[in-house]
């Protein structure tokens, strides 16, 4: 450090001398030439290093270094405009999310920690005193009703319904948009959720209630992502993948809660699943034309976590997958809202997830992880009750998914048949 000022004072000294012959400027020269690099070399080494000399017409060695710095500025300036994506674009999707990476390790409200083991941690104190004084008044009348829902089909050690509420919302502490973000939600870094769609009475008391009567189906699931697996899924079974838990899932809406359920098997990411979505849309408008009756759209996938992640709960005895809720925003922080991506049904989907996840956690606490929002659209367009369900994980087992189904089917029931809010 002594020798970088020793330097700079001799480079003032020569700069003051007046002196302009041809030998003092070259010096001069020379050590304005090693200054900038030395300040270069302890502040930005990476922009300190080159080979060579450029060609004429092409940026400066110090330009090309900060650059480097930069990757992604590097990237946008040479591939140009990025903005027509759709959400198979999972290299823009990684883009993004690095530069976004700072926000988000800034802000844990968009951060979702999956270990977390019960999500109403923070209500159960506020509430712990009411819901043991319910449970001691109700204990004999709740046993009663259980007996007599269960259906004689159901084995001794399987789903048992479950008829009170476990915990109960003040919906009066939810009143702004944040308290309603931090309780019910994980937003991801590459968008934003406007307070004008985190609006309680848009989300809690929208009708999503359907007519069973008439003829028809009335709920369609489906599988974008047919491929994903579990832990102990059998090559070439199909019944053990996610393909396996939309039957059990479309079992159990039909033979217990009397729904008529079309279970789409179209695979649409065998080869590569870049763009699965694209690939699903036509065919899934067309099983919509052609049963028009059609009024909940299910698309049922897997998640992909940490191997060190377990999302597996204990529920009544039985080890029972953890699962999500996710919504797609059209709208993004890079290119704000994406046009040729919109849903009318926007406020619809995000109604029922919310009410879904509502009833998951006042019924069965613990079993949900907050709903995810991203940027894009994921063909929740479709339809006002779109639900995109992300069920478990990838180290799950089978028989932790197929247990997850029965609360799954029973929250549908109660949101689709007004039970609830």
């Amino acid at each position: 450090m002594i020798g970088f000022l020793i330097v700079i004072l001799i480079w003032n000294m020569l700069l003051g001398s007046g002196k302009k012959d041809s030998a003092s400027f070259s010096l001069v020269s020379g050590l304005q030439g090693m200054v900038q690099k030395a300040v270069l070399k302890t502040i930005f080494p990476l922009a300190s290093f080159q080979t060579g000399e450029r060609p004429a017409g092409q940026r400066s060695w110090l330009e090309e270094g900060l650059l480097m710095q930069m990757p992604y500025a590097t990237y946008a300036m040479s591939h140009g405009n990025l903005e027509e994506i759709t959400e198979d674009g999972y290299f823009y999707d990684l883009l993004l999310e690095e530069q976004t990476k700072t926000v988000q390790d800034s802000n844990p409200k968009i951060i979702e920690d999956e270990e977390t083991d019960d999500i109403l941690a923070g209500m159960e104190a506020e509430n712990a005193a009411a819901a043991r004084i319910k449970e001691e008044a109700q204990a004999q009348k709740e046993a009663q009703a259980e007996e007599t829902f269960q259906t004689d089909s159901l084995p001794e050690d399987g789903f048992s319904h479950v008829m009170e509420k476990q915990m109960q919302y003040d919906w009066s502490l939810y009143t702004s948009a944040d308290s309603i973000l931090k309780e019910f939600y994980a937003v991801d870094s590459t968008t934003k959720a406007n307070a004008d769609l985190i609006d309680l009475d848009k989300l809690l008391h929208r009708d999503l209630t359907i007519d069973k009567e008439g003829e028809g189906y009335q709920i369609l699931i489906y599988h974008t992502h047919s491929q994903e697996a579990f832990a102990d899924s059998v090559p070439g079974d199909s019944s053990t993948t996610i393909m396996g838990a939309g039957d059990r899932l479309a079992q159990i809406l039909t033979e217990e809660y009397g729904y008529r359920v079309l279970h789409h098997t179209g695979e649409y990411d065998v080869e590569y699943r870049d763009d699965a979505y694209s690939r699903a849309l036509p065919e899934i408008e067309k099983v919509l034309a052609e049963n028009p009756e059609i009024q909940v759209v299910i698309d049922l996938h897997r998640d992909e976590v940490a191997e060190g992640t377990k999302l597996v709960t204990d529920f009544q005895g039985r080890p029972t997958a953890r699962f999500m809720f996710f919504n797609g925003l059209s709208y993004t922080r890079q290119t704000g809202k994406i046009e040729y991506l919109a849903n009318e049904n926007l406020e619809g989907n995000l109604a029922f997830s919310f009410q879904m996840q509502a009833a998951c956690n006042e019924y069965f606490p613990g079993l949900t992880r907050r709903i995810y929002l991203k940027g894009y659209r994921y063909n929740m367009h479709l339809k006002e009750r779109s639900l995109l369900i992300e069920l478990g994980a990838q180290n799950n087992t089978v028989e932790e998914i197929m247990n997850a189904c029965d609360p799954i089917a029973q929250a549908l029931d109660m949101v689709l048949s007004g039970m609830v809010y």
